[in-house]
């Protein structure tokens, strides 16, 4: 609908297109609210969005630029269409919370005609007449899962096997020994062509990693940057509300794969579940039982409170020492696992430990999914879930000015950009737009760099990894950071390359906070296109083509209940995100946000599916209903009663012409699978 043509009464107006905004507007259009959802912006899900390469250097340039103020005339005009009685309350014009935004290309800058005839003439003669291997092969096998599922169970008849064209789905917990038996068969038929074909030359392993500026602009579609970055648990509050809601079904999710850590200058791979401690060459036979025996304990820990009762007064690290755990374990547990600092006390660290546990072997060998294309669809997702249900949806459009009845004390409307009075029951806002209101001067940041690299920072046989690493302070008293590395298969970036998210609570700038790891951890040209010299220690670490630093402000510990926003009572401030690894404050936010303007409906109720949708005049649709876009292939993806259910990601970033999407497989069962990694 154009923004010129709304209609003049809605029951929640929404400004503000992040997570916590999209699930609250999925929510009430779902129960029938009439919902208007805007944002200033010209793309959805404002801080949590995503950006292609091409698109994140566009909006590098506008955040550089200044916003426009709002001129005296249509103030004037807005401040016409408030009436005896009431009070206009303006919105902030400024709605940003990026600073400090550096951008470094450490990629050469020659073009890419002349990169392509140097490959030409270094190749050697010998190896003219051989393929050269693909990057990223549409051959290669990848595991995506897709928690649309609403039990934990299926039975044998209920699992099917898909290879759906361009993306795969979901299979849950109870995974059949047929579909394992393929998996090892195809494993075993990959291992054997890897053996007839032996080990790639350097020289092609060379041309393999030229990759220049001008290749990372052309190929840039096929990035997808999140401006936050987070892993979503696998048994979290987000998975059960794309469960519970059915919002799951326009997206898929990709598995973690490794957890690592980061210990005496080099990158080691955390042992989480009873397979991999006990495969694991890092722990000696001690410390595997040692290990083991703890999280045991620590799964059910509130059945034995005599054996962390008496230490509740201690720090969770001073406790695992009570535990007579090694230097090595405690630092696994404490860094990895559970996840949380030194300060941490006992009974805060166990429940930490446990939830990591509870999230093991849901879809795979990690706790945590990813979701293809980025972190930025999952807003979309709830978003067209109310587009669906009614919602009406309006970018580059904002609001001027709330009108508050000066007797009541309430929001009766809001004044658009275009001057348009807005009648609404409840306005539902994103804290950057009430900037004005603020009465805390106490700002908080999160430091963020996000990097292009040529290689992951622990090698494995296969370069289709997903990995959380956890770094602890590099300094007493500095921050923690977590590092998140994507592959190319979770269709955030080019094949050849990899893309690395870095996250701390600020200290200082972003480049300040982080900068010192990323020189330690990876190679950083002093020049761009400069690469180590032969022999060098440098040539053993990442390359980093291209990076980003910036600051992000953080209002998730803003107490929005001690009176921190000055506004009516049907006015909803929604903060975040958190600098926390999961979800979960923006999920409970919105449900709390949700309850205060509906509290006798239900949170997100299921919505039906396309099949039992019943049209006014027309009989039940069944088969060939119109519903799915493409036929249902052998193996689509598996709900808990074995239909197969329609999905597709909900970006408009497609591959290019021509070019073939990897065929993807469903996830295996149970808690201790397969170690080896998912590929594309």
């Amino acid at each position: 609908m154009t923004s010129d043509n709304l209609p003049s009464e809605f029951d929640v107006v929404i400004l503000g297109t992040g997570l916590t905004e999209s699930i609250i507007a999925s929510a009430c259009s779902r129960v029938g609210q009439r919902v208007l959802h805007i944002d200033r912006r010209n793309y959805y899900s404002s801080k949590w969005a995503g950006f292609n390469f091409n698109s994140l250097l566009s909006w590098i340039e506008e955040h550089k630029g200044q916003q426009e103020p709002l001129s005296k005339e249509d103030e004037v005009e807005w401040r016409s269409k408030v009436e005896d009685g009431e009070q206009a309350l303006s919105i902030s014009a400024d709605d940003s919370f990026i600073t400090n935004l550096e951008v470094f290309c450490y990629a050469s800058l020659e073009p890419e005609d002349e990169t392509k005839e140097d490959e030409e003439v270094t190749e050697p003669a010998s190896l003219a007449a051989a393929p050269p291997p693909p990057l990223a092969g549409p051959e290669e096998e990848t595991k995506v899962v897709s928690p649309d599922i609403t039990q934990e169970t299926t039975t044998g008849s209920e699992t099917q096997h898909t290879q759906k064209e361009g993306a795969s789905d979901v299979q849950d917990e109870g995974a059949t020994q047929e579909v394992a038996q393929s998996g090892e068969a195809e494993e075993k038929k990959e291992e054997q062509e890897d053996c007839t074909t032996g080990p790639a030359s350097p020289a092609k392993e060379e041309k393999k990693k030229k990759i220049t500026y001008a290749v990372l602009v052309k190929e840039g579609r096929r990035f997808n940057i999140d401006l936050v970055s987070k892993l979503i648990y696998s048994r979290g509050s987000l998975v059960d509300l794309l469960i519970q809601s059915k919002v799951s079904r326009y997206t898929e999710f990709k598995i973690a794969t490794r957890v690592l850590t980061y210990r005496a200058g080099r990158v080691e791979q955390v042992p989480c579940s009873r397979a991999d401690v006990f495969a694991s060459k890092q722990l000696t036979m001690v410390e595997k039982r040692m290990l083991m025996k703890f999280l045991t304990f620590c799964l059910d820990f509130e059945k034995h409170p005599e054996e962390y009762q008496e230490a509740s007064d201690l720090l969770f690290s001073e406790f695992l020492q009570t535990k007579k755990l090694t230097e090595n374990l405690q630092h696994f547990v404490l860094h990895s696992i559970a996840m949380v600092t030194k300060e941490t006390c006992t009974v805060d660290g166990l429940k930490a430990t446990q939830h990591f546990l509870q999230c093991l072997g849901r879809y795979g060998n990690t706790p945590f999914l990813f979701p293809l294309y980025g972190l930025g669809e999952i807003p979309q997702c709830f978003c067209r879930m109310s587009a669906v249900f009614g919602g009406i949806y309006c970018l580059r459009h904002s609001v001027q000015a709330l009108v508050v009845d000066k007797e009541t004390n309430r929001c009766k409307a809001v004044i658009d950009t275009h001057g348009q009075r807005i009648s609404c029951s409840h306005f539902v806002v994103e804290d950057g737009f009430m900037r004005e209101q603020w009465k805390t001067t106490a700002e908080e940041h999160i430091s963020r760099a996000v990097l292009i690299t040529d290689r992951s920072v622990l090698l494995a046989d296969s370069d289709q990894h997903i990995s959380l690493l956890t770094v602890p302070p590099l300094e007493p008293g500095g921050p923690a950071v977590r590092v998140v590395e994507l592959c190319s298969s979770s269709m955030t970036c080019m094949p050849g390359t990899f893309l690395v998210h870095l996250t701390c609570a600020s200290r200082g700038t972003a480049q300040e906070d982080l900068e010192p790891l990323v020189t330690r951890m990876f190679f950083v040209p002093p020049s761009a296109g400069e690469t180590p010299a032969e022999g060098d220690e440098s040539g053993g670490r990442p390359k980093v083509l291209w990076a980003m630093y910036f600051n992000m402000l953080d209002t998730s510990r803003m107490d929005l209940g001690s009176g921190n926003f000055d506004l009516p009572g049907n006015v909803h401030v929604c903060t975040g995100p958190d600098v926390n690894l999961g979800c979960d404050y923006s999920v409970k936010l919105a449900e709390k946000v949700f309850r205060q303007i509906l509290p006798d409906e239900e949170f997100c109720p299921p919505a039906p599916d396309p099949e039992d949708i019943i049209y006014e005049g027309e009989a039940p649709q069944g088969e060939g209903s119109g519903f799915e876009e493409t036929p249902k292939t052998e193996g689509a993806a598996l709900q808990s009663d074995g239909e197969g259910c329609e999905s597709q990601p909900e970006s408009e970033k497609q591959t290019e012409a021509g070019e073939e999407t990897p065929v993807q497989e469903a996830a295996k069962e149970p808690p201790e699978v397969d170690t080896s990694p998912s590929e594309e």
